[in-house]
């Protein structure tokens, strides 16, 4: 029953991890959101810089601008637009701030409608300027290489067809708009001259326009396998957290996906700990199963904890205990000697909650053993488990059932002892050879040493 409830609440921690996690549709639409507002306010403050230089440029020039436009309407129509446009991009990015639903549920139809908007507002503003001035020089003005700020920027939105889209549709515009005046406003002049666009040069630009969408296609592409590959390293980190539950220290899964392959079958020095808690059963018996989860749950909160401080990771709950690795599934120094700290600690925590009143009196066994293991993932493509395999295992379970017959809380065995810094190996004492269940072998023991009442035990 008791192995039960762990497996049960470790299986829902690991299904709230997978509910939380974003899918990766709403993963690119949350990052296309973020670039759509970092466009807005980069062509806010490229607009608001063109239209402050091209006052620099009218406040210099001004006779020059005068002999080509008779009025003054083409500057203050380009600094209207440049307001309109400005005030567009805003609204623009406190929509997509607000995390509007339209945009989550349409984000194509969003872009391509933003897109279409920018453009044709740019195109309104040159046939405002040509039907007030009466004259089509605007239209061999550098104010028509506005298109290809819009063009450019459109990469941010990872479209390969939106940056077609926007090149062209800029061409399809601004040939239209000098196709039109052209053929039928064939009487603007300035001073006697007829300055209207020749085919060559409004069908050239419109060329260089579709030639830049695509150019501006492949970036934004690039951007976006690019971003895929980041997904997938995302994905391939949650894959890693799934396998071990909530059980795997943070600190060393970046190491883990460095050394993704030898999770499929490796050979480790490893230090395996058993934990066992005393007298569990005639707890369990005496007391209702809510009662019993709580008290689980406190002591495992703890010392999955002290477990993963010092780079262990838990590898299977036992019900009334649990078998931890240290040392695999990568290498985190000495493994002996954080597996030791960890079992101190843990020892030394009991009886700090036990004093606090926030558990009951308890006991526990643990037992460390040194020694080669073969890990790696056992099982179908449906369901995996990380297992550590070989006679290390069995050794250390077997030195944790000794606990009983020394009265004791925590064995070693020399294997390990041998690893462990001077300061560590004076907090334990030897016991002696002892003979293992199941073994011919014997292992040589050494005791923890527990200060009780401020006197070594």
């Amino acid at each position: 029953m008791c192995s039960i409830l762990i497996t049960t609440a470790m299986e829902n921690q690991v299904s709230g991890h997978k509910d939380n996690r974003m899918s990766n549709e709403e993963l690119f639409n949350a990052e296309i959101s973020k670039s759509e507002r970092l466009r807005a306010i980069i062509l806010i403050g490229l607009l608001g810089l063109e239209a402050v230089l091209l006052v620099v440029i009218y406040f210099f020039y001004h006779e020059e601008y005068l002999n080509l436009f008779k009025t003054n309407i083409a500057i203050y129509a380009i600094l209207i637009f440049t307001l309109l446009i400005i005030v567009y991009e805003f609204f623009v990015h406190y929509l997509l701030g607000g995390k509007n639903e339209f945009f989550f549920l349409h984000p194509r139809v969003f872009a391509y409608f933003n897109s279409f908007s920018e453009v044709t507002l740019l195109s309104v503003l040159l046939i405002f300027i040509v039907e007030y001035s009466n004259q089509t020089i605007i239209l061999q003005t550098p104010a028509t290489l506005t298109y290809f700020i819009f063009i450019v920027l459109s990469t941010f939105r990872l479209n390969f067809r939106l940056s077609i889209f926007t090149g062209a549709l800029s061409a399809v515009e601004f040939i239209f708009i000098s196709v039109y005046y052209s053929t039928y406003y064939p009487d603007m002049s300035v001073n006697g001259v007829h300055p209207h666009l020749t085919g060559m040069q409004y069908l050239g630009q419109g060329l260089i326009m579709i030639i830049t969408g695509i150019a501006a296609g492949f970036v934004a592409d690039l951007i976006k396998r690019k971003l895929v590959v980041s997904w997938n390293n995302i994905q391939k980190k949650n894959e890693v957290i799934d396998l071990f539950g909530q059980q795997i220290s943070p600190q060393i899964v970046d190491n883990i996906l460095q050394k993704r392959n030898e999770l499929s079958g490796a050979r480790h020095k490893v230090c395996i700990m058993f934990l066992d808690i005393r007298q569990f059963t005639p707890f369990v018996e005496q007391h209702p199963p809510e009662e019993v989860v709580t008290y689980l749950n406190a002591l495992f909160r703890f010392m999955i904890d002290i477990v993963q401080e010092h780079q262990g990771v838990i590898n299977q709950f036992l019900g009334d205990g649990f078998m931890a690795t240290f040392g695999a599934p990568v290498a985190a120094g000495n493994s002996s000697q954080h597996a030791t700290e960890a079992a101190m600690e843990i020892i030394e925590k009991i009886k700090s909650e036990y004093s606090l009143k926030k558990i009951p009196k308890t006991r526990i066994g643990i037992g460390l053993h040194y020694d080669e293991a073969v890990t790696g993932n056992i099982g179908s493509d449906v369901r995996k488990q990380y297992s550590i395999t070989g006679k290390v295992v069995i050794m250390a379970s077997r030195i944790e059932q000794l606990n009983k017959k020394y009265g004791t809380s925590l064995l070693i065995s020399r294997e390990v002892y041998r690893q462990l810094d001077e300061n560590t190996k004076g907090n334990f004492e030897r016991l002696g050879n002892a003979k293992i269940k199941g073994s011919k072998e014997l292992v040589s023991l050494y005791k923890f040493l527990e200060k009780t009442n401020g006197k070594t035990n």
